[in-house]
């Protein structure tokens, strides 16, 4: 009875062990991803080109604050913006939002454009404003 006591801790606590190795496993992929978001923002902000830049920075050197943040994120981009400037560009993001093209002038058709059907339609319309 003592063996099966002793066998169900041992199970337990190398199940425990497990749990914790999968949890703090889970936290630092949490945490890369959460870093990764915070310089993707600093980034978009300062004008960045194309985000694979991000990649030439060395993530395991970040540490977050306690508000969730990196700690020195805008400074960390100016510095990269300092050493490849060609990543950046007029400080204009590529998720901006588009302009609306310029409304224009409804274009008259002419008879000749127009079906038999569409044209003595909008034959009876000119008659019916006279």
């Amino acid at each position: 009875m003592t063996e099966e006591i002793d066998n169900d801790i041992e199970n337990w606590q190398r199940r425990a062990e497990l749990a914790e190795a999968a949890l703090a496993e889970t936290k630092s992929m949490a945490t890369a991803k959460l870093i990764h978001a915070e310089l993707k923002v600093e980034a978009i902000r300062a004008g960045m080109v194309d985000l694979d830049g991000l990649k030439l920075l060395d993530s395991s050197e970040f540490v977050l604050d306690r508000q969730g943040e990196v700690a020195g994120a805008s400074g960390i981009v100016a510095g990269l913006k300092r050493a490849k400037p060609w990543l950046f560009g007029q400080g204009v993001s590529s998720s901006a939002a588009a302009h609306a093209p310029r409304p224009e002038a409804p274009r008259t058709r002419h008879a000749n454009e127009l079906s038999y059907d569409e044209w003595l339609t909008a034959r009876a319309a000119l008659l019916r404003r006279r």
